[in-house]
């Protein structure tokens, strides 16, 4: 890295789910050169690229963060290991590969809080479909030739099944797709998979085409220690580059036209805060100069918080069992090697399902990740007996937390404090929640299997009994978002505007899970694609008119 070489019309930093799409759609101009800048190593580990390979990914320094949150009192002290891909690719790299737009609500909400109609979900099913490759081709919902290959998956179990109908027995109905518009229903999710490997980012948008173009460049093993700043003539600040740690040196890349920061709705808010954008006291307590006091960077973050209830099972095969042994694995591994299918083909939750929590609602604001297997926590040894979890998540949690430096130095991790369970709704849907999973379990579909409720219990019943329930047993889905939040003029909390430029700085942009206002209702990894398409599209266009 000589500084000499180090100037670029466009400098991207974090090469993960936003980021590999902008580098790909940024470059395909020859006349502009794109710096792609990642903390990660390249998505050369093997388990990146096997489905089941997210175990083997998650709590590993080689793909992994390995961040951990604050004890959180909604969790009743509770600190949770807080997972974030470090790799080309990031999140796509690591994550349950569900692809999952949300519903048309969200988008409109986007819009209305932005003040900008080009959020509606109308204005952005055209962004999702652009870089779509829809295993049945294109109709008026999906795209087809893109990208972003969404699949249906390799396998099926019966429980899964039962479990389904049971589901449309207790009132919730049946659906083949959840990315319409509204994800009500019971069925099979699809995956982000191309014949039975994971799908991410860094295949779908970097590999081959960035890859050949001489006006792009990537530097993996990189970690952006801050951005740099310089003051325009009439007093305001312009972003003009990063600070780059690449393990032995310190080196500096300019942009002349745009920094476009996309590393995730943790490590932005961090950058931004280290570099002297952030809340105005926060900034000076750690003795960094404060460019710009931006209350809102850090705050609003929201996740999905999931409740995981375990019923043991009798009459039908499980992954509890059918890896129990070495001949089962044996079966398990043999199967993929010949087929790409069967449970090494899998993704971590295979049937989902929307439903309501309770009649107060108009639409879904539940989410099931059902799964034919159980065990004490992520990374634990599945169980000795036949089970399944039925995990449910609040889709629209009040709750908001924060992300905050703990000091001035870049290799420390933030202070991540979810905040989970912190309102009188929250725990009030947390408890209804687990009430629809019992209802759901007891209907006839399901009765031939004996299910009974290992976990939680049923002795936990009433309102207060379920909701401290939750915090003892509730673990985050991986979903943080809005900790650099978009929002209207008059928003003083909104660190970004409609078209995700930060607010108060000239050539610097927020394109992450960290930009959504408010969090969509299902898996995030599909939106942030989404934004990113959509940001790229304005980066192009203001680069045209310049």
């Amino acid at each position: 890295m000589r500084d000499n070489d180090n100037t670029f019309d466009y400098i991207i930093i974090g090469a993960g789910t936003a980021g590999s799409l902008i580098a790909n759609r940024l470059s395909a101009d020859k006349t502009k050169r794109v710096l792609l800048i990642e903390a990660g190593r390249r998505d050369d580990y093997h388990w990146i690229h096997i489905p089941v390979g997210y175990l083997y990914c998650i709590g590993n320094p080689r793909t992994d963060w390995l961040y951990n949150t604050e004890p959180d009192a909604g969790l009743n002290g509770r600190a949770l290991r807080y997972p974030r891909g470090k790799t080309l690719g990031g999140c796509s790299s690591i994550n349950g590969m569900i692809y999952m737009r949300g519903q048309s609500r969200d988008y409109d909400q986007w819009a209305e809080l932005t003040g900008d109609d080009s959020w509606r979900w109308q204005n952005v099913l055209p962004a999702f479909k652009k870089h779509e490759d829809f295993y049945l081709g294109a109709d008026e919902m999906h795209g087809a030739g893109g990208e972003w290959r969404v699949e249906k998956q390799r396998l099926r179990w019966d429980i899964l099944d039962a479990f389904a109908e049971a589901a449309v027995q207790a009132g919730v109905p049946h659906t083949t797709d959840f990315n319409r518009g509204s994800n009500e229903g019971v069925g099979y999710f699809q995956v982000n998979q191309k014949n039975g490997w994971r799908w991410n980012t860094a295949k779908a948008f970097l590999r081959p085409t960035c890859y050949g173009r001489p006006n792009f460049e990537l530097w993996t093993g990189a970690q952006v220690s801050r951005l740099l700043f310089e003051k325009n003539e009439d007093g305001t600040q312009r972003c003009t580059g990063a600070e780059v740690w690449n393990g032995s040196e310190m080196s500096t890349a300019r942009a002349e036209r745009e920094v476009i920061l996309c590393a995730g709705a943790i490590g932005s808010p961090q950058i931004l805060q280290l570099s002297g954008v952030g809340p105005a006291d926060l900034l000076r307590q750690h003795g960094i100069d404060v460019v710009l006091d931006a209350p809102g960077v850090g705050a609003n973050l929201q996740d999905h918080l999931q409740i995981r209830a375990v019923y043991k099972i009798d009459g039908a095969p499980t992954l509890n069992v059918l890896a129990s042994s070495m001949v089962g694995k044996a079966k398990i591994g043999l199967e993929y090697l010949l087929k790409r299918s069967g449970p090494m083909s899998m993704a971590p939750s295979q049937l989902g399902a929307f439903t309501r929590s309770s009649d107060a609602y108009e639409w879904p604001n539940l989410e099931y990740h059902v799964q034919p297997l159980s065990l004490d926590a992520f990374g634990d040894p599945l169980h000795s007996f036949p089970a399944f979890t039925a995990s449910v998540c609040n889709l629209n949690p009040t709750s908001r937390g924060s992300v905050r430096i703990k000091s001035k130095r870049f290799e420390d991790a933030p202070a991540i404090a979810p905040n989970y369970l912190s309102t009188d709704e929250d725990r009030k849907v947390a408890a209804d929640s687990l009430r629809v999973t019992r209802r759901i379990a007891a209907q006839p579909a399901l009765a031939k299997y004996k299910p009974e409720e290992w976990k939680p219990g049923v002795q936990y019943q009433t309102d207060e009994d379920l909701a401290r329930l939750a915090g003892d047993i509730a673990t985050t889905i991986f979903h943080p978002v809005g900790t650099t939040k978009m929002g209207a003029d008059g928003d003083p909390m909104a660190v970004l505007d409609a078209k995700l430029r930060v607010r108060g700085i000239q050539g610097l942009r927020v394109v992450d899970a960290g930009a959504m206002p408010t969090i969509t209702s299902g898996n995030t990894n599909s939106p942030t694609l989404m934004m990113a398409e959509k940001a790229a599209g304005w980066i192009l266009e203001a680069n045209r008119a310049a």
